[in-house]
């Protein structure tokens, strides 16, 4: 009993502190925290982020050797090949590789054998990023030179590749350069433009005419090796591969024979030639001098001196001349012809004066042989392309009715051929237009010196050659384009609504100056009878000094048309009848000649 009450009363007090209180609850709430906090970051990274991170780890495993598709080849409406590929040998880089020691010795072993400078090889690689899963290209077409050089030192160039790549090739070079355009590697900005739509550092896009505007159908796919690599990136073995995919081909309404006949008869001229079918609208021929080799631009490295002679050469070599704005001078009284029996004020029996000069608002409009030719109808004045005979009728009809013609024949907007970044619209002057730029309305002067295709008035020799395809066709406004398309023939063209004896007029006319007028160095029986009208646009060059631009269209037979061609002449300095007209004359006579052998090769009369 005693002990006890000592045990109650006296004994010794108990001083433990642990596990009293709520000491124990929060160590059990921790480690329950704790562990909660570590599942459920295990649950994240397993189930919401398991497939980037197994992504992440399979990029730093898996390389991936790109392999660059086939442009789609293109071919001329016979089916000859203008634009194909080629398979020059290449050289790539891991990106990885100028991180290493080695690069102190590879840099500039390839700067020696592949005329580089190392800085630029570098900034190459810096570009795509060393953790970039893709061989990056440094060289294209390299010879076998080089070739043999890399491989004699292959045992100090590790992470040097060579592979195949398929290059652009034109096989006629200067002949389509304006037309099929060319491709070129991306720049800085058009990478980071084009992205977005699967585009890589070192592709290639087409950079103006069919290659540009058809880029979607002809670029293909990309393809390539997946690669398994160790932990240095050294590839150990290939996983699986996906074959690019071709571009498309495609077949243009161009025609080889014609389209090199015209690059033949410019003659080195600055100026351009187009020829169309009539019925359709297809090109059959577009030519511009000067021109380039498009070939150049496929090259890795290319001088200086021919890029620039390219880019900034003298006369704009780049510059597609049939795509461009000039005044269409007397080309246009085929409209003003229009206009004026369309209006109802003149018949196909008019006949009115000719004059050296008339005076409209106080100012002097003259003749171009300063005399005037008497008395003419509307064949006999586009016969001998009178001024005089049109500056009436534009004034009578005036600016109105003149304009609305104007641009019923397709002037002052684009024609609806596929380089709509590369085509002007022209300019068709209206009351609007004079009362911007001059601060005055449109006055009957205006309408004379319109009516012959002079003034503020601009057309590309393309809408000329639409214009000369209305006559042809019995007054249908054609759609030039360049895609082959079995498609009816309406799906090209409109009707003007003109009515048969104002397109007889004008057929008549143009047949006349052929057969009696400005035109007969066309009167020749080594083409079939033809039709068509001269223009000689005044012009001054930038130091101010006077030269011409040189005008001529023609279609032919005249009968049933096949063919419409157009010259022009830049700054020519003599008239259309002399330049512009033996351009026409050689590629009828090539046209011809070819699809009716012996048919019109006739030895001309030898003059007594």
């Amino acid at each position: 009993m005693s002990l006890l009450q000592s045990s109650l009363y006296g004994g010794k007090k108990d001083t433990r502190t642990v596990g009293k209180g709520f000491q124990s609850v929060f160590l059990v709430l921790f480690t329950l925290t704790v562990t909660t906090g570590i599942t459920c970051r295990l649950v994240y990274l397993q189930i919401f982020e398991g497939k980037n991170l197994r992504e992440r780890a399979e990029a730093n495993r898996i390389r991936i050797i790109p392999k660059q598709p086939e442009r789609g080849n293109i071919f001329d409406r016979n089916g000859k090949l203008l634009a194909t590929t080629r398979y020059p040998h290449s050289v790539y880089l891991w990106p990885m590789a100028h991180k290493t020691a080695s690069w102190s010795l590879v840099g500039p072993r390839l700067e020696a054998i592949l005329k580089i400078p190392q800085e630029e090889i570098s900034k190459q690689l810096e570009e795509a990023g060393p953790n970039s899963s893709s061989l990056v290209r440094i060289a294209r077409d390299i010879s076998i030179e080089q070739i043999t050089a890399l491989k004699e030192y292959a045992s100090e160039l590790k992470n040097v590749e060579i592979h195949r790549d398929a290059v652009r090739f034109y096989p006629h070079g200067k002949h389509f350069a304006h037309v099929l355009g060319y491709t070129r590697e991306l720049t800085a900005e058009q990478l980071k433009e084009k992205k977005k739509e699967g585009y890589r550092l070192g592709d290639v896009i087409g950079q103006k005419g069919v290659e540009k505007a058809f880029e979607k159908n002809l670029r293909g796919e990309w393809g390539g090796q997946r690669v398994e690599v160790d932990g240095k990136g050294r590839p150990l073995r290939v996983l699986g591969e996906k074959q690019a995919k071709a571009g498309n081909d495609i077949k243009l309404t161009l025609d080889l024979d014609v389209q090199k006949a015209a690059s033949k008869a410019l003659k080195g001229r600055n100026g351009t030639i187009v020829a169309l079918d009539p019925k359709t609208g297809g090109v059959l021929a577009m030519v511009s001098y000067p021109t380039f080799d498009p070939n150049v631009f496929t090259k890795q490295r290319v001088k200086a001196k021919e890029i620039l002679n390219i880019l900034r050469g003298r006369n704009n070599p780049l510059l597609n001349r049939a795509l461009r704005a000039y005044p269409p001078a007397s080309t246009f009284k085929i409209v003003t012809t229009a206009a004026g029996l369309e209006s109802g004020k003149y018949s196909p029996r008019t006949v009115l004066p000719t004059y050296g000069s008339l005076t409209f608002g106080g100012h002097r409009f003259g003749e171009w042989n300063h005399r005037g030719f008497g008395p003419l109808g509307f064949t006999g004045a586009m016969a001998w392309s009178s001024d005089t005979f049109f500056y009436q009728v534009g004034a009578r009809v005036g600016g109105t009715t003149l304009v609305d013609w104007t641009r019923k024949f397709g002037f002052g907007k684009r024609t609806g051929f596929e380089f709509r970044a590369e085509e002007s619209r022209g300019l068709v002057p209206d009351n609007d237009y004079q009362l911007k730029t001059w601060k005055r309305p449109w006055t009957v002067g205006d309408s004379a010196n319109m009516s012959i295709g002079q003034g503020a008035l601009l057309a590309t020799p393309l809408q000329v050659a639409v214009m000369f395809a209305i006559p042809a066709n019995d007054g249908y406004r054609v759609q030039p384009h360049l895609i082959e398309d079995k498609a009816q023939i309406e799906k090209w063209r409109t009707s003007l609504g003109m009515k048969p004896s104002t397109v007889k007029v004008i057929r008549d006319g143009l047949r006349q100056v052929v057969t009696k007028g400005t035109g007969t160095i066309l009167n020749k029986p080594i083409i079939p009878a033809t039709a068509g009208k001269s223009g000689t646009a005044e012009a001054w060059k930038p130091n101010r000094v006077k030269a011409n631009h040189a005008w001529f269209g023609a279609y032919a037979p005249y009968n049933k048309p096949e063919i419409v061609v157009v010259a022009f002449g830049e700054h020519a300095g003599g008239g259309g009848s002399k330049i512009a007209a033996p351009m026409v004359l050689e590629v009828l006579k090539d046209y011809f000649g070819r699809k009716y052998p012996n048919k019109y090769n006739k030895p001309e009369a030898k003059k007594s």
